[in-house]
């Protein structure tokens, strides 16, 4: 196949996962008020993990075809894209600073935990290369985490010890368990997982199409994947936070990203399983260790905007919006060019 031919595909896809991905903010938002589960745990563990699974496929499929430079730039550059899409998001919401509206506890409990989660990894890396049946133990503590931390999280909100000022911009999460009825919980699941299997096959079709275009340009597999693929299968993630901005689910806009982006670091663990030659962390180079580093400085300034929430910045955004634009940017030219 052509380079012509293979970006083509890849924009297919791309458009067939933008798509999916607006539809499901819809399905997500009336389940988040029937179910009364609410927009910030909605959007941050089930709408995060269904919009991830493109992602996901992604990585799995090229640690397995022992790729494992791919697997790992496209897990923690999707992270630092997601990131970036929040600011983005930012921008088409006018009334304030998104952050500023969208204060939640949940949200800012998420954050730190995606920060213990890159954190973690990042010890891993620099500490002894074990493997027990080709996999290090650390992916199996990763899920954990990963689980543990949600439960927290859960129950915390249950009977929160700290409380986010309410000001005239601020939108609260309060479920309506009467927008809907319950009666269409069986057909909205399934609307859901219908849409979750579409994404899922796409992302499948660009980590095919994201090797061989690695191998047709002579790009390195970690500007592919921290770039190229990261972006396309966070697509649903950009999607759904714009659709959710301007539903006005703010809450639900900054979960799925947040939210997200912690279950994309299982991106790693997952890897691992599927990588059949040893610990995934140790077959990463700098290149792979830079990203997760910005990564990680990305996600501080995130939460330190929640924290701050400052109303408007520069151009009707927060600084921290701003800021997370130029740091992501600047950092890749660091990197490539």
């Amino acid at each position: 196949m052509n380079i012509s031919l293979i970006i083509g595909l890849f924009f297919v896809f791309a458009l067939v996962i933008a798509f999916a991905g607006y539809k499901l903010v819809q399905v997500a938002e009336r389940l988040s008020n029937i179910t009364g589960i609410g927009e910030a745990l909605f959007g941050g563990i089930l709408l995060g993990a269904i919009t991830s699974l493109a992602g996901i496929i992604t990585s799995v499929t090229a640690a397995w075809q022992a790729h494992p430079e791919l697997a790992m730039s496209n897990a923690i550059g999707g992270i630092a894209a997601q990131t970036l899409f929040l600011a983005v998001a930012d921008i088409f919401y006018r009334k304030a600073n998104l952050e500023h509206s969208s204060a939640s506890f949940t949200n800012l409990l998420m954050g730190l935990l995606l920060v213990f989660m890159l954190s973690f990894i990042l010890l891993v890396i620099f500490g002894p290369d074990l493997s027990i049946w080709q996999i290090h133990p650390a992916s199996v503590i990763l899920l954990a985490v990963y689980v543990i931390g949600n439960r927290v999280i859960k129950q915390a909100k249950k009977a929160p010890m700290w409380f986010p000022k309410d000001t005239r911009e601020t939108v609260q999460d309060f479920p309506d368990p009467d927008n809907g009825n319950r009666n269409q919980l069986p057909s909205l699941w399934l609307r859901f997982l219908l849409l979750a299997g579409v994404v899922g096959f796409s992302g499948y079709m660009i980590a095919t199409y994201g090797l061989r275009l690695t191998e047709a340009t002579g790009l390195s597999e970690g500007l592919v994947g921290s770039l190229f693929t990261a972006v396309i299968t966070s697509f649903p993630e950009l999607i759904v936070t714009i659709a959710a901005v301007r539903q006005g689910a703010l809450t639900m806009a900054v979960a799925n990203i947040i939210g997200g982006n912690s279950f994309d670091v299982l991106f790693v663990s997952l890897s691992d399983f599927a990588y059949r030659e040893g610990s995934i962390f140790h077959a990463i180079g700098d290149e792979q260790i830079y990203v997760l580093i910005l990564t990680l400085l990305l996600t501080t300034v995130l939460i330190s905007g929640l924290l701050i929430r400052q109303k408007e910045g520069i151009v009707k955004i927060g600084w921290e919006s701003a800021l997370i634009i130029l740091i992501f940017f600047g950092g890749y030219m660091l990197l490539y060019i």
